[in-house]
């Protein structure tokens, strides 16, 4: 028998149904709940992990393991396209999921507080293994805060939300309209601004910690020669001959600057040795220091690329402070330690065969930036930054490569990785447009432990090669600057260099990617003259 329509006619005791865009309203707020609590908790914990360990604070602890966790070619592939903001990228990417997930924490928890609750603890969980993980038990606190925080506030907007006038229509109460919703926005707002002070407040200590350190580095016993003017006051937009440490490139696992203080700070020698030694950072200063100019180049630095430098370091040499500890007759590799337990690997060989490899404590004149080791990192001219440049360095075991395996050999880097010849343009760049007649073109050339660069040759649409002119040298471990005249016609052009080492070796065409012992290949780029 077919239903009547009277059949059909609603419970006139039941409540209506709200429309559709009041309840795509009302499961916004909660969400925008979920994501405010979240906020207010992730602030609280950065606050606490500012005047603890900054690196504890739970977005940047997930993040640290995903550095870990993320395969080489991923994290070549985010250097390529990122360059510099990979983190920044990262940390980003890690606070994006983490607050969909607390929209969704919020919806939860209209339907019931402790669906949303638990899944805001699930989070922090995560965050506190991942602190754990990186750091020590003792890194919970945060986390701790967060998860507190977090809850609570949580548990005061639900309280808000829900608690409204029995009298009021139940579809109202849900969707948190009318005064209801009007309480529980000021609520919310009030949590939103208290999670911006504490997280500025957070980012002001942070700020103020990882301060570079004032302190008067002693004359060197061993100083560099005097260093040339450059060219970039007579070529427009090459680089300087010597960055200054504040665009100096960093390339690190590190998601925080962290902070170490020099009084506490100890150097220990240890492994294959005659003696363990301990030294503090004024024993070093104590010590004969040499001041050297260096180019440092980090593997994963493309055809091209950004992350080289130049400048003036300041340290103890390395075999000086082997020779204190006597070095045995096993070991083949030196396997240095960071404060917090990041490893890197040198050839034992390489580091001690009169290069002036240093535990570097000055750089440019002043005291190791804290972002580029402070109080003292390890640095071995003429190797990629991988095998050789251990910043915030707290111990040095003589071993050998069959006993230890450092953090970049476990991930399948090479062991013996020198800096391969090379060079950059610097101007004009890629694609750029070029008024016909005179241009220049600029840029730097590197052959630390080649005999330094004897010249560079550019070549325009595939021609013959032609000598470019050369910058002053400043020694065989630094870069060296250089340009091209040339006349330049109307049309598209190509436009690429190489370099020529002292010792005669030509910058190889074949091209590799930066995985497993550093890029090669000639830059090459386009551009159109009118």
């Amino acid at each position: 028998m077919a239903t009547s329509t009277s059949d059909r006619t609603p419970d006139p005791g039941a409540s209506p149904r709200p429309p559709r865009s009041e309840r795509i309203a009302g499961t916004a707020l909660w969400a925008g709940l979920g994501v405010v609590s979240t906020l207010l908790g992730m602030a609280a914990a950065h606050l606490v992990a500012a005047v603890t360990t900054p690196s504890s604070s739970p977005v940047l602890a997930v993040g640290s393991q995903v550095i870990d966790l993320t395969p080489t070619p991923m994290k070549e592939w985010a250097i390529r396209q990122f360059g510099t903001a990979d983190k920044i990228i990262l940390v980003g990417s890690v606070v994006l999921v983490v607050l969909v997930l607390a929209g969704v924490a919020g919806v939860l928890a209209r339907r019931r507080l402790a669906l949303g609750a638990g899944l805001l603890v699930a989070l922090v969980a995560l965050a506190a293994a991942a602190a754990v993980v990186q750091g020590s038990v003792t890194e919970l606190l945060p986390s701790l805060v967060a998860a507190v925080t977090g809850v609570a506030s949580l548990w005061w907007l639900h309280a808000k939300a829900s608690g409204t006038s029995a009298a009021e229509p139940r579809q109202h109460r849900e969707a948190g309209t009318g005064a209801s919703r009007r309480g529980v926005l000021v609520a919310a707002g009030a949590l939103a601004a208290a999670a911006a002070v504490l997280g500025g407040a957070g980012r002001f200590i942070t700020g103020l910690r990882s301060g570079n350190v004032d302190i008067a580095l002693p004359d060197p016993a061993s100083p560099a020669d005097p260093f040339p003017q450059g060219l970039e006051s007579q070529v427009e937009g090459i680089t300087p001959l010597r960055i200054d440490n504040a665009d100096f490139y960093r390339v690190d696992t590190r998601l925080d600057t962290p902070v170490i203080d020099q009084d506490s700070w100890t150097l220990t020698i240890d492994g294959d040795v005659e003696r363990e030694i301990t030294l503090t950072f004024d024993d070093l200063l104590e010590m004969d220091l040499i001041e050297r100019d260096i180019t440092m180049t980090c593997v994963s630095n493309s055809v091209g690329g950004e992350f080289v430098g130049g400048a003036r370091w300041l340290g103890v040499r390395l075999t000086d402070l082997l020779d204190m500890a006597g070095v045995g007759d096993t070991a083949d590799q030196i396997y240095s330690t960071d404060f917090d337990g990041m490893t890197i690997s040198t050839p034992l060989d390489l580091a001690t065969d009169g290069r002036d490899a240093m535990i570097a404590i000055g750089m440019n004149g002043e005291a190791l930036p804290r972002a580029h080791g402070f109080p003292a990192r390890m640095i071995v001219p003429g190797l990629y930054g991988f095998i050789s440049a251990t910043k915030w360095i707290t111990r040095i075991t003589l071993t050998t490569y069959a006993e230890k395996s450092a953090y970049w050999t476990d991930r399948d880097w090479a062991t013996d990785a020198p800096i391969k010849v090379s060079t950059r343009i610097d101007t004009p760049n890629a694609l750029e447009e070029l008024p016909a007649g005179e241009n220049v073109v600029g840029g730097v050339a590197w052959a630390q432990q080649k005999g330094g660069v004897d010249k560079v040759q550019v070549r325009i649409d595939g021609g013959a090669w032609q000598d470019a002119e050369m910058g002053p040298s400043v020694n065989n471990d630094y870069w060296r600057q250089w340009f091209y005249r040339w006349d330049a016609s109307e049309g598209g052009h190509t436009v690429a260099a190489r370099a020529i080492s002292g010792d005669g070796t030509t910058q190889t065409p074949a091209r590799a990617m930066p995985f497993p012992e550093g890029a090669s290949g000639i830059q090459e780029l386009r551009v159109t003259v009118t």
